[in-house]
């Protein structure tokens, strides 16, 4: 940086005054000299002379701006396959992984350790699914929350696609993507807000009814509406969670993410499916269920519909389970509808 000092010859006087004898010499009597600001002797001014370089953070914390959020119970295997995928994700340093392992016996430790980025909280046994959520949704930083099955692997594009869509649609409460197989049919996952006589179905073992798949040109560009897309991967506000003081802890393993769908209609918002962003889904192996998880998923079920319809309506719905136990001699059943066993309930 370079600056310009005027000097009077030397045949003039030393002292001249402003404005009289600098006023009366001519234009070639004064000299430019330039001055070079680095080698000035410029007195201290308390203010740092480092390069600009080294004032700045080098390493400024990044924003997490989406939260994915994985329950898992000896799931090791399915676990390591959806935390790979999430690791080829677009700006994966955006991302923040919480997974929570509901008591497993497997080495789900193991698989953890391979991913050191991930938040991985282990609970000491299986309290349900919808405690589970709870805590990691306590725990999370970002305003968008990404609830995903470890039976999901996602593409590179899948969330950053996502949160565009949600972003832009004010209507909308959440996005999820379509659920595809092995042999690259849409999954029968997506399904219309249940009823009492659905409910019935799918707790007595019976499939649910699924909503048809819209695959029409309009549909694949901007979604469309889909009533209960369960939490196999799914994109939704944080702020909605709060708003509802989080997922209702009622609930055990079953119908907190039924609960969710019910309350976004009831704000009048939608959840939208968009087909054209599709992730892979592969089918757990059928386990065999305890009495406890029968339980908790008729005891969820009449809960659910005490909510939405009415305490008489979930009072009626336990009641017919209860006398359908006790006709079908399953006393183990029936002795845990009446108390109202749920996941996790010997540890209240």
């Amino acid at each position: 940086m370079f600056g310009f000092q005027f000097r009077v010859p030397t045949d003039l006087t030393g002292s001249v005054r402003l404005g009289v004898g600098v006023s009366k010499l001519s234009a070639r009597q004064f000299q430019l000299m330039p001055i070079s600001s680095p080698k000035r002797n410029l007195p201290p001014t308390g203010l740092s002379t480092a390069p600009l370089e080294e004032t700045l953070t080098p390493n400024a914390p990044v924003v997490k701006t989406v939260s994915v959020i994985l329950v898992t119970r000896n799931q090791a295997a399915e676990l390591r396959r959806a935390l790979t995928a999430l690791e080829q994700s677009i700006n994966r340093e955006q991302l923040e992984v919480h997974v929570v392992d509901c008591g497993s016996h497997d080495e789900v430790r193991d698989v953890a350790a391979e991913f050191p980025d991930a938040q991985v909280l282990y609970m000491p046994d299986d309290f349900g699914a919808t405690k589970a959520l709870n805590m990691a949704v306590r725990s999370a930083k970002a305003d968008l929350l990404f609830f995903l099955s470890p039976d999901v692997e996602v593409a590179a594009d899948t969330i950053a696609r996502l949160k565009e869509r949600l972003e832009s649609l004010s209507d909308t409460a959440a996005v999820c993507p379509l659920l595809i197989t092995a042999d690259g049919a849409p999954a029968p996952l997506m399904q219309p807000l249940p009823t009492k006589e659905t409910l019935q179905k799918i707790c007595a073992g019976e499939a649910g009814p699924v909503q048809a798949v819209d695959l029409t040109q309009e549909s694949v560009a901007a979604g469309y509406p889909v009533g209960y897309p369960g939490r196999y991967a799914l994109l939704v506000r944080k702020q909605f969670i709060i708003g509802m003081n989080y997922f209702d802890a009622r609930f055990g393993e079953y119908w907190a993410d039924a609960d969710l769908a019910m309350q976004i209609r009831r704000a009048h918002r939608k959840i939208r499916v968009f087909p054209g962003i599709c992730v892979k889904y592969s089918e757990p192996a059928k386990k065999a269920e305890s009495t406890e998880h029968v339980s908790d998923r008729y005891v969820g079920a009449a809960h659910l519909l005490s909510k939405h319809e009415g305490f008489m309506a979930g009072l009626t719905f336990r009641m017919s389970a209860i006398l359908g136990a006790l006709v079908r001699f399953k006393f183990d059943l029936l002795g845990a509808l009446v108390s109202g066993t749920k996941l996790g309930s010997h540890a209240n």
